[in-house]
């Protein structure tokens, strides 16, 4: 789809060139070549493009050339960038979630005022993105959408989506098309998402694309570019925020502990040739948290209390770590032979990573189960050595797709670990029909009374994917999961999902606030460790009354208890309901 994307903004960028500017105007500048990829013409910032099936329309509204009749049609339809006129950014930060607000204005300079045109809205997300919602307004008409979640598409109540014209071109670039523009209009899109800050050794990392061609900005007159930024950043912890990196001059505008709001605002010859990139550290000595509760709305169905618990990782890991018991369980049904090169080379820098303290196995599923070993085989460069040959003879693609046998192969293994952390790491990209049958054997083998129970890591590839129950069932272990729709994610995504999942910094937490209340639901079901790659965050609701002071437990790898007591604060600067919202409901890269 993304080389389709491209070939038709190809096109409308030489259609474009028919367009006459007046005497003595600048031309238009010369658009990338498609020799360079297809990935230069998809977009990294929000565009708006004229659907062009008739090339004859296309002609300066304002100044018409008279060029000759152009015989034929564009199969598929040409997309013409429009020229950009104003753009606007707002960025709240809370905790690890992000929501941006973008708001521009761009005008159908390509097509003559007696034709008509659709014009294609594309909105680039960041990590994680979740599209909330966009607002359209062209000559006096309005289109509005509320949250949009792939897999949900059908059910989206705005007006365009009715029409069937939204899509994702990837998994982090949403378009709409709004119909019958007429040559000359102007028009105004507002769109609003959420996506995740990345964590970075200490640091929270935003990225947000913001990256405009050169050809959207308006080639005739001296209109004023004006570029505008507000950032704000509540971290809920009360502890003073370093800002760190910033790819925009940002002044501040106000700050206190925890806190940071600063702007930008500049008239620029050129709109932004970069993303926006801010980065800001919470660092402490030791592992630190907090406890944040807000009363629920008048409007919210759910009239509990709302509760957020955050642990942040100290900023240096030292001393004794956890030894780890993995089994990674492989894919290689016939629909992976596009990918199981890429899962090749991640497995193998994974098991590279490994010390001799650590044990591992290596499980490859179809129909049929493939081991390694009947054993846990310690790290040793032996082992190694022999599963690397092993991987390259047995990671071929073909049959079906069975996860249950797999998944119980891979616990059998680990039902006698003691003394270390077990791990699985499943990788599939397919869905299967059984999910609640697997999730209640997880549970049952959970529940059994096991000294330790695996960590269950679910890694999804692919739009066909069940991530919902991917996700589900990794909360049920205690593990993380994370996926890729995109072949070209895969290793980058996979390797920083393994290193996340094996630096545990804290196990086996608790909550003892949580036992003192009437009754509590919590997202996740089961608190997952402490990683030294990502802060905890769970939510939840409840009834009664929070304390004051809430002690929280856990196992650090020298086996010896930490507890650590967090204050309990009530805010209304953080939405904690729209924290917890995107906690629950987005599905990665989707």
């Amino acid at each position: 789809m993304a080389s389709k994307f491209a070939s038709s903004v190809d096109h409308g960028l030489m259609l474009s060139k028919r367009i006459y500017y007046g005497k003595g105007a600048p031309t238009a500048p010369d658009p990338p070549t498609m020799s360079r990829s297809p990935g230069s013409y998809l977009p990294t910032a929000p565009m708006v493009y004229a659907v062009v099936p008739d090339p004859s329309a296309v002609d300066n509204p304002d100044v018409p050339s008279y060029q000759p009749y152009v015989h034929g049609r564009c199969d598929p339809p040409a997309l013409v960038p429009l020229q950009m006129h104003e753009v606007a950014m707002e960025v709240d930060c809370y905790l690890d979630t992000t929501f941006v607000s973008i708001a521009g204005r761009w005008r159908v300079h390509c097509i003559m005022t007696s034709r008509r045109c659709d014009c294609q809205v594309a909105i680039p997300m960041g990590e994680q993105g979740l599209l909330l919602g966009i607002e359209v307004d062209v000559a006096g008409r309005s289109y509005n959408s509320q949250l949009i979640i792939l897999e949900d598409m059908e059910d989206m109540s705005a007006e365009v989506a009715k029409a069937k014209d939204g899509n994702f071109l990837n998994s982090q670039i949403f378009m709409f098309k709004v119909p019958q523009v007429v040559g000359g209009s102007t028009i105004s899109v507002k769109a609003n998402w959420s996506q995740k800050l990345t964590y970075q050794g200490s640091q929270f990392c935003l990225s947000i694309p913001f990256t405009f061609p050169s050809y959207v900005n308006p080639v005739v007159g001296k209109m004023p570019k004006k570029e505008k930024v507000l950032l704000n950043v509540n971290s809920g912890t009360g502890i003073e925020l370093l800002r760190d990196h910033t790819s925009y001059p940002l002044k501040d505008l106000w700050r206190e502990a925890g806190k940071i709001s600063c702007s930008y605002e500049a008239e620029a010859p050129t709109w932004s040739s970069q993303d926006f990139k801010f980065s800001y550290s919470v660092s402490t000595a030791n592992i630190s948290g907090g406890v944040l509760l807000q009363s629920p709305s008048l409007h919210d169905t759910d009239q509990r209390d709302i509760f957020c618990f955050y642990l942040y990782p100290r900023k240096n890991q030292s001393g004794k770590v956890y030894s780890r018991e993995i089994v990674y369980v492989i894919d290689i049904s016939a629909s992976m032979e596009n990918l199981l090169m890429n899962v090749k080379t991640v497995i193998l820098e994974s098991l590279s990573r490994l010390t001799q303290q650590d044990s591992f196995n290596i499980i490859t599923f179809n129909n049929e189960v493939h081991l390694f070993s009947s054993l846990m085989e310690p790290a040793t460069p032996e082992a190694i050595s022999n599963a690397t040959q092993w991987i390259h003879a047995n990671f071929t693609a073909n049959g079906g797709t069975d996860i249950l046998l797999p998944l119980e192969q891979a616990m059998k293994l680990l039902v006698e670990t003691t003394g270390s952390i077990p791990f699985i790491f499943l990788v599939t990209d397919g869905a299967v029909e059984n999910e609640q049958e697997i999730c209640n054997k997880v549970k049952d083998h959970c529940s059994s009374g096991l000294p330790i129970c695996p960590r269950i890591c679910t890694f999804g590839i692919g739009a066909y994917c069940n991530n919902y129950f991917l996700q589900l069932l990794s909360q049920i272990g205690r593990g993380h999961h994370d996926g890729a729709y995109d072949a070209e994610l895969v290793e980058l995504r996979m390797l920083r999902w393994l290193a996340n999942a094996l630096s545990i910094m804290m196990a086996d937490i608790t909550v003892d606030a949580l036992e003192k209340l009437d009754s509590f639901e919590i997202y996740p079901s089961q608190i997952p460790d402490l990683s030294s790659g990502s802060p905890l965050i769970v939510s939840g609701r409840f009834s009664g009354k929070f304390p004051e002071l809430a002690r929280v437990s856990g196992v650090l790898a020298d086996r010896s208890v930490c507890t650590i007591d967090l204050k309990v604060q009530h805010v209304k600067d953080v939405p904690i309901d729209r924290v917890m919202f995107n906690l629950e409901y987005i599905l990665l890269d989707e």
